[in-house]
């Protein structure tokens, strides 16, 4: 693994599987971040913390001294075997609850299969942020979670949320599988972070979406990695991981380095 803190670049390079399609291909059509259906995406989220596990609207009154939190922001999957696998992780590794809101919980909620127009892919994003903004505000006012120890977390699409959030409160922030810059993905990358915030950013050096050899990237200057996104920050570490897989989080050195950054934000 190779890594650097606040600005080295990393070269990288990839060659994509052939015959990759890029015909548009969608199912359902809902993206509207309506007040009901962020309402959904919170009572439906995956919760696991030290002891028990299950959806948000299920969980046991909490009592105790007031603890830390992760939300998780999920990808294009959804709650995926690899997002519980992630938070069971937190859980029994780091002793940390987490909440995933589930993205999917809307009904007809759109689906996808890159590559598709920019226009859905910021709907998906503006979605996602309005998933983002309602959770941290409702775990905030949870009676056992302490406000000023909540970190955010999201990877690939889930990512994008992460580093568009504009708000000071977050305690830290780790984005894996996103590359913070403009590509095929977004319009422009409106990476938000505030200066001061602790970030932690994890991505495959051969990312098959985000890498400057992916075909639909030939128009932009990728790097791979948000090491532009984040030069300026007085706490970032990004971390580059010898892969070609999009999903990483899970991998042990990912895991390692994820358990040093969070225990020292949390310390």
């Amino acid at each position: 693994m190779k890594y650097s803190v606040c600005g080295a670049l990393f070269s990288i390079a990839l060659m994509m599987t052939a015959g990759m399609s890029e015909a548009q291909q969608m199912t359902g059509s809902v993206l509207e971040p309506s007040e009901q259906n962020l309402g959904l995406t919170w009572q439906g989220a995956s919760v696991v913390m030290p002891g028990w596990e299950g959806k948000l609207s299920a969980l046991p009154a909490q009592s105790g001294e007031k603890r830390p939190l992760v939300i998780f922001m999920h990808g294009s999957s959804g709650i995926a075997p690899f997002v519980k696998e992630y938070q069971h992780f937190l859980a029994h590794d780091l002793g940390l609850a987490s909440i995933a809101p589930d993205s999917m919980a809307i009904p007809d909620r759109l689906n996808y299969t890159s590559p598709i127009d920019k226009p859905t892919y910021e709907r998906v994003h503006t979605l996602r942020l309005g998933e983002l903004t309602y959770a941290f505000e409702h775990a905030a006012q949870l009676p056992w979670v302490d406000p000023k120890r909540i970190i955010i977390i999201g990877t690939s699409e889930g990512s994008v949320p992460i580093a568009r959030f504009a708000d000071l409160r977050p305690l830290a922030r780790v984005i894996y599988s996103w590359s913070c810059e403009d590509n095929y993905f977004v319009e422009s990358h409106r990476t938000a972070i505030p200066l001061a915030t602790p970030v932690l950013s994890v991505i495959a050096a051969k990312d098959p979406y985000f890498s400057p050899d992916n075909p639909w990237n030939a128009e932009y200057h990728v790097r791979g990695t948000c090491t532009q996104a984040l030069k300026g920050h007085q706490s970032a570490m990004v971390v580059t991981v010898a892969s070609d897989k999009h999903t990483i989080l899970n991998f042990p050195d990912v895991q390692a380095v994820s358990r040093v950054f969070l225990e020292r934000v949390l310390k």
